[in-house]
Parts: structure tokens; sequence; C-alpha cells
């Protein structure tokens, strides 16, 4: 029995009549946007091309272990008080769970040198400071910096939530109203603090969540995800798919669904109007409102057609640009957790503290260099569920960034016939992957029973993005400038939703469902949402 599959598969005989609402993507950001719509009354039909819902949400399962593929920590929803969890709350209607991880949530490893980042604020604070004594003042002022810029996100973000011809002019006038900092690298901002750097590789050990190290990386993007986990980290009951398993029901209430196997090749427009959906079985879905969470790249470049493309000012724009691309690898092994000395700790391992100088350097011989960057993950020690379903056996995935165009030649295949080479590249790549795990916990070697590597090409199979890019897009100062990132397209009744809209990560991804929902409510009828956010109650 499959165990983390979501959603219903689709046929054109099982569509429901008329729906309020299409949303094309079955995301994080998606299916918020979906049940926040159903709760207020709409029929909304969601449509995921994938075997399961849930996007990078998703878990999926092979030769009986299982895996998430996104879902590898969120910070603050262990906290009922705070907003993403009330999120969470109101669209699974109390029925999603999460289990709060031990208090050291990250471990930032530089070459020899180990950092634990502790839950709490002052625990945050004092651990840094043990560890660098004479920066003590420095450590606070980044503290007090990400919560200043972490609160005032809102205020910087508000314009996703207005109307597009308002957005716009409020987007010329933000820089103004906030900080030099939101307009400014990380680095930057992490230099005008200290110059010690070590300190500064070790308070920006995180960058892989978000993707561009800290030369590159808007400083708003780090700080949102800093404070993010400055609470602590937590993982969903039963696993990642959980998520999607929990909001499903909310939908499907109001009359709505979420449609697998069901794939998108055209937006129909009629007189620059979106009025509906051409599915790859030529099935027409029409309906007054249509969302696409599928990215905004995908949705312009894949999905409408050349004639409107340029209303979306996409092309030669510097603002816009892809996100890295990764090599994760999901290995499965015979033993609880608890017997093989799994912790829920996540592991950031660095060659040393030049970030830049390291990845510059894989990325031009990765042959000869180490990589720049390797992300533990123990799903199965995170989950208070997993013995119950998979009795004496754990999971570890090993993420790490890679060049896209390294797997260009086999773009052109399919999924698992490949081709000899392309297994023999991926063999390698896993064995250097597995020996960087074994050198910290060698106890894990005679215990693995199964391993398999994803690639950027995998990514784009089942994500359908454009070169198996993790994060949608680059998260660098000048992207947050363009205008065409708003919920509401140039075209009539067509949205966006999803990290597009407001930044990488799930919470990023559920703040744009959010602000999707607004927008599409208008000024009035949003006040609904807000009250519904902030009324709802278990039970």
């Amino acid at each position: 029995m499959d165990k983390v599959r979501t959603g219903r598969r689709y046929r054109a005989n099982r569509l429901a009549g008329e729906y309020d609402v299409l949303i094309i993507g079955s995301g994080i950001g998606g299916l918020v946007n979906a049940a926040l719509l159903s709760l207020l009354g709409k029929k909304v039909c969601v449509l995921e091309q994938h075997y399961t819902a849930g996007g990078y949400t998703h878990a999926y399962e092979r030769e009986g272990f299982e895996w998430d593929v996104g879902v590898h920590y969120i910070g603050d929803v262990h906290r009922p008080e705070s907003r993403l969890r009330r999120i969470f709350d109101v669209v699974s209607e109390g029925r999603l769970q999460w289990a709060e991880m031990d208090p050291v949530y990250d471990r930032i490893i530089l070459g020899d040198h180990e950092y634990d980042l502790k839950a709490g604020t002052e625990n945050f604070i004092a651990e840094l400071i043990w560890h660098f004594p004479e920066e003590e003042e420095a450590i606070r002022r980044y503290v007090a910096l990400v919560r200043e810029t972490s609160y005032k996100s809102s205020q910087f973000f508000a314009g996703q939530a207005m109307p597009r011809p308002l957005a716009g002019v409020y987007g010329k006038t933000r820089g103004v109203l906030l900080g030099k900092q939101f307009r400014q690298t990380t680095r930057e901002v992490l230099e005008s603090l200290t110059d010690n750097q070590q300190l500064i590789a070790v308070l920006t050990g995180q960058w892989g969540d978000y993707g561009l190290p800290p030369a590159e990386s808007s400083f708003v993007m780090h700080a949102l995800v800093a404070k993010h986990y400055l609470a602590g980290g937590a993982y969903p009951v039963g696993g990642a798919s959980a998520m999607a398993r929990s909001i499903i029901p909310t939908i499907q209430k109001a009359g709505g669904e979420v449609f697998t196997y069901a794939e998108v090749t055209q937006i129909l427009l009629e007189r620059d109007r979106a009025v509906g959906v051409v599915m790859a079985d030529g099935t027409e879905i029409r309906a007054p409102a249509i969302v696409s969470n599928a990215g905004i790249l995908p949705t312009v470049n894949s999905l409408l057609p050349d004639t409107v493309r340029s209303r979306f000012q996409l092309h030669s724009d510097d603002r816009i640009r892809l996100s890295s691309a990764h090599l994760c690898l999901y290995a499965g092994f015979h033993g609880s957790p608890q017997s093989l000395g799994m912790d829920t700790t996540n592991l950031w391992i660095y060659p040393d503290a030049d970030h830049e100088g390291n990845v510059a350097r894989y990325l031009s011989d990765p042959d000869n260099n180490p990589f720049p960057l390797v992300y533990i993950s123990f799903p199965s020690a995170k989950d208070p569920q997993w013995s119950e379903r998979y009795p004496d056996k754990s999971t570890v995935e090993i993420v790490t960034v890679t060049n896209p165009e390294w797997f260009a030649r086999w773009q052109d295949t399919t999924w698992q016939q490949r081709g000899d080479d392309y297994e023999a590249k991926k063999a390698h790549l896993s064995r250097k992957l597995l020996a960087i795990l074994f050198q910290r916990m060698p106890q894990l070697e005679s215990a693995l029973a199964f391993y398999e590597l994803s690639t950027p090409l995998s990514t784009r199979f089942y994500q359908r993005n454009v070169q198996g890019e993790i994060y949608g897009l680059d998260h660098f100062p000048e992207r947050f400038d363009h205008p065409g990132l708003h919920p509401k397209t140039p075209l009539k009744n067509l949205y966006l939703t999803g990290a597009d809209v407001v930044t990488a990560g799930v919470g990023g991804a559920v703040m744009g469902g959010l602000m999707t929902t607004s927008v599409m409510l208008g000024p009035r009828k949003a006040k609904d949402m807000m009250k519904l956010l902030k009324e709802w109650a278990p039970g």
C-alpha cells in the first residue's frame, strides 16, 4: 500500500460541473490558496501533473523507505501563536500536527570547526558568544537587525496584497520607508557589523535554504530564514505528505478537488482574459478565475501564447534569474533512528569559511574541488510516527548544489532510460556524498540498504520547471524590484501564487498563497479571510 500519495487521479468524467477557480499546480502555495478560497465558499479545482499532490512538500516511497523532497524542517509552526502556524491550522482545520525538533536545529561545520544554532533567541546568542566572545556586540546587533528586517518585511511585501497598479507605485516608494538593508546583499550587511569572516560564515551557514551565497543573496531573504528558525525547527507529524493530506479535505468539503496526473498544456484566453485551461487529453475546463502555481517562467513560456508574453516583461531582464539546481541522495538504512544514533539536528558541512570561493572553485572544476555545501537531514528521526509506518528502518537525505548544464547532454532522454553513462555519473556522485555521511557517522555504512540520487533532470521531470531549479527565481536584491512578480498578472482573471510571488521555502510559498487569495478577493472580501484567520479555533 502506498503510504504517501495524495490527491485523486484525474479523469475527465470525474470533473464535478462548474468550478469557481482553477489552480495549476498543487505546491503548498496553491493548496493554501485553494483551501482559503474553499473556506470562503468557492469551489476550487487543483490540477497537478505529478502522481501525487504537494509540490516540493510531497514525499516519495521506494524499496520500503520514505523521504521528503523539500520539507526538511520548518520554523515557527511549533509555536501555536505564530502567524504561519495559524495559517496551517486554518487551511487544515486543525488536522496538521507538528513535532518540535531538538534544541540544536542546525549544526554549521566549517572544516574542522563546528557551531550549533540553538532554539530560542537568547540561547542562539549565548552559543555564538561562547565561540566568539570578542564579537558579542556584533552578534547582538545582527540578531536585532534580523528581527527588525523580518518584522518590517510585511511592509516590504505589502504591495503583493494590493491591486497591481497600486502595488507598482508602492514598490517605487518602499525603499524610502524601510532601512537600507532591504536593498543590500547579505554580505554587505554583515560586513557592516563585523570583519570576522569566520563569524560571518557561521551566521550565513543556512544559505542553502535559499540557494545563494552571502555576496549574492538579498539580506531580506536571509533575515527571513534566520528569523524563521530562531525559535527552533519542526517537522510534520506523519511525514511531509501529511501537509497535502491534511489540507485536501478542506478543498473537497466545499465541492472542490485536487486531481493528480492532471497535466495542463495551455491556459485558454479570450480577448486577454483567462477563461480556462486545456488538459493533455484535450479536455477544456473553464472557470471565472485561473491561478498558476507553476512558477512565472513555466507559466509564461509554456502555458501562454507567444502573443502575450511581452506583457510580463520577463525577457532580457536581469532581475529575473533561475535559482540553483541541486543533487539529493536519498538513502535508506536497516535499523531504527535511535539504534543508529540519529537525531533531528541538520548538518551543514562546508570546506571552510569561504562560501563564495568554494562555490566558484567547485563550479569551475568539480573533479578537483570539494562540494561547496553538503546538507544532511534525518527525516526518520524527525517524525514521531515514523516507527509505526517503517519499523526498524531509517532514512537520510544528503543535498548539495550543482550546475544543470553538467546534465544537459541527457535532457532529452526519458526518466529511468537515460543510459549507462548517466547512471555511471550518478553512481560516482552518490559515492562521494555517501563518503561525507560515513565520515561523520561511520556506524551507518554497514546498515546501508538502498540509495538513489536525484539530479536536476529528476527535478525537471517531476516538477516541470525550466532546468531543475529548486527555489524558482533567485533571491538577489534586484529580484524584488520586478513589477511582474505580483499575484495579479497583466491578463484579466489570471493570477500567480507560490514562491515566485513572495520568497522561497514553505513559509514563503504559504504567504504567496495568502497574498494571492487576498488579491483575488479584493480589499472588502479579503477582510473575511483575515477574520477567518483571526477567529479560527480548534473544534
